[in-house]
């Protein structure tokens, strides 16, 4: 009895968290995209860690990733951490009671600097699977430092920086249309050209609002790469004239499995793909404008960034924790008139 009725209690929670994310991401007209807000340090910084396509169950130096990041979150008091997607391999989670949730994440990201907050997006590897198992607040229960959404803003620190934080998958046209072997979770993404209509609505609506000093946009796709993917070009055409439009700082993604640094030539965005959390993939790059190619490394790693109202400090790390590429941003603040 007690059984059965837990296991009804569990179910409800589903289906009701089912229908609230159906709200935020299918129908633009009924709500904005959710919002999340993440206090600063007392000093007014942040420090945050990106990490993307991850989960193996350690496999594929995943754990000595992890490990090294244990240890920069320790030396950056790290306030929170990103991920890019591909969170789940090879075909996501089955549900929620999947053990590749405990054996790819609780039991790998042990350090008690990773024991924070945790935002992540959703990749193409994850709607191979149960899509709605990763939404699941159960998920949270299990372990409280787990939070995704298809598409999310974060507000951290008192207007320092905003995230938007964007599901590109759906943007992808192959997808759909040449999905070889597998099988995608398209559930409240159907039909696909409303869905993505209301997302690019609500992302350039919030864009257009935001008063933050830093406008950092997060997805698991690339927009410009030289790795295995490349380009995607649903992006380029749909999303990043958007990001151009109200003066996106940062593009962070995954996808690609390397460490990676483009300046973009027609607009300030940086373009930063942290997608080393396991398999890499060695040797496997295309030529690039060594004007706007900063850096590229294909191995495992993992990306910092340390922020204030005037600076951004980004670093790259390889699976030994060495520093392998640093930039650094500036901004000016605006004086009172």
């Amino acid at each position: 009895m007690i059984m059965a009725a837990l296991y009804k209690k569990t179910r409800l929670l589903t289906l009701l968290w089912t229908l609230l994310l159906g709200l935020f991401s299918v129908s633009g007209t009924l709500a904005e995209l959710h919002r999340f807000q993440h206090s600063a340090k007392a000093d007014g910084s942040l420090s945050f860690l990106v990490v993307g396509d991850w989960g193996r169950r350690g496999l594929y130096n995943q754990s000595q990733v992890a490990l090294q990041m244990g240890i920069v979150g320790e030396k950056l008091d790290t306030d929170f951490l990103i991920s890019t997607g591909d969170n789940f391999y090879d075909n996501g989670l089955s549900g929620v009671d999947d053990p590749a949730f405990h054996e790819s994440f609780t039991d790998i990201y042990t350090a008690p600097s990773l024991q924070k907050q945790w935002y992540n997006v959703l990749g193409n590897h994850d709607y191979r699977g149960n899509v709605e198992a990763q939404l699941s607040p159960i998920l949270t229960k299990m372990d409280s430092r787990w939070l995704c959404l298809r598409s999310f803003i974060l507000n951290a620190g008192h207007d320092m920086a905003e995230f938007f934080f964007v599901d590109t998958t759906p943007f992808v046209t192959k997808y759909f249309t040449d999905p070889e072997d597998h099988v995608y979770d398209w559930k409240a993404i159907l039909p696909r050209k409303k869905y993505i209509k209301n997302l690019l609505m609500e992302v350039e609506s919030a864009l257009r609002e935001s008063t933050a000093k830093w406008k950092i946009v997060v997805g698991h796709h690339t927009i410009k790469s030289a790795g295995h993917h490349g380009n995607t070009d649903e992006l380029a055409i749909h999303l990043l004239p958007i990001l151009q439009a109200y003066d996106v700082d940062l593009y962070i993604n995954g996808h690609d499995h390397c460490l990676e640094h483009i300046s973009s030539s027609d607009s300030p965005i940086q373009f930063l793909t942290s997608g080393g959390g396991s398999k890499a993939w060695r040797g496997d790059v295309n030529w690039w404008n060594p004007q706007e190619m900063k850096f590229y490394h294909d191995g495992q790693g993992f990306m910092s960034v340390e922020m204030t109202q005037t600076e951004v400090d980004i670093k790259f790390y390889d699976v030994f924790g060495n520093v392998l590429h640093k930039w650094s941003i500036f901004k000016q603040i605006a004086s009172a008139i």
